[in-house]
């Protein structure tokens, strides 16, 4: 079911029995953020998706701000169920994506980072690009509009789409495909779909070293290659979780980037500014090229 319009809004509706997409935002000390995001989602139509927010922010959560909480209940009014929860202490980033995955029900699974907004339609070319490419899971890498006039050619050149069916994939520091990760730089997406001179609906998949800020998992892919139960063995203060999980997801059913990329990076100040301890160094030490 799609969302309900406005002349809907104020009717009595039955909160919907199976959803096909849970969007799983993690949240910390970004309210404006929030609501920018929040908006993104009220403007996908189909298909049907519910969202979790999972806050952690140090005074009152992000949710409380006015603009937050009218988005919520723009969503709740289009028939969107959304969950408030609050989740402290905080024990590193990993952990709360795990806990976010815990809430999880729906076969696929969306991690939007609280400062990502979503162009119409993104939600469904990301769903559609999943079922038809089978793989573990497909991904928008959010794009910064403040650098549309910077073109980096020497970053896009490692850009390679997927030519057949997405097969598993081994990256790792050292390894060829890690070199890829400057296509995600910037507004590097924003040109490459201009060359490319992609159509209204079209959509390209191609190789990625990782992606950030808004992935779509089908969700027992994501569980069967150990989800973020890594979080154990890191220090609370760490980057890069979303990094190993999608190589151990890779490794096992491959994952794609999704052009044109309909999400937009807010390009408000990292929230992670302790990156001393990449997580692929501790959890994947002993697996290196």
């Amino acid at each position: 079911m799609g969302r309900r319009s406005s002349e809907q809004w104020a009717r009595p509706q039955d909160r919907p029995v199976n959803v096909a997409v849970d969007v799983l935002v993690p949240t910390c000390n970004r309210p404006a953020e929030l609501a920018v995001t929040l908006a993104g989602l009220a403007g996908q139509t189909e298909p049907a998706f519910a969202v979790v927010i999972s806050d952690q922010s140090a005074g009152q959560p992000a949710w409380d701000h006015p603009a937050a909480a009218a988005m919520v209940r723009v969503l709740e009014a289009q028939g969107r169920p959304v969950t408030l929860l609050r989740h402290l202490p905080r024990r590193g980033l990993a952990e709360h994506r795990q806990f976010l995955l815990d809430q999880a029900t729906a076969d696929q699974c969306l991690f939007l980072d609280d400062d990502v907004w979503l162009e119409p339609g993104a939600l469904e070319r990301l769903s559609t690009a999943l079922d038809e490419l089978q793989c573990g899971f497909v991904g928008m890498a959010p794009q910064g509009l403040s650098f549309l006039a910077d073109r980096r050619p020497e970053q896009t050149a490692a850009f390679q789409a997927w030519e057949g069916p997405v097969t598993p994939e081994r990256i790792r520091p050292g390894a060829p495909g890690f070199e890829r990760w400057p296509l995600h730089s910037a507004a590097n997406l924003s040109h490459l779909s201009a060359e490319l001179s992609l159509q209204p609906g079209e959509w390209v998949p191609y190789h990625v070293a990782w992606l950030g800020g808004c992935v779509l998992y089908r969700r027992e892919a994501l569980n069967d290659a150990g989800g973020f139960l890594f979080w154990t063995s890191l220090p609370a203060d760490h980057a890069g979780e979303d990094v190993v999980a999608q190589w151990q997801v890779m490794e096992r059913y491959g994952g794609a980037g999704i052009l044109p990329s309909g999400a937009v990076h807010l390009e408000s100040p990292t929230t992670v500014t302790d990156r001393r301890v990449e997580a692929y160094d501790v959890v994947l030490k002993e697996d290196a090229v």
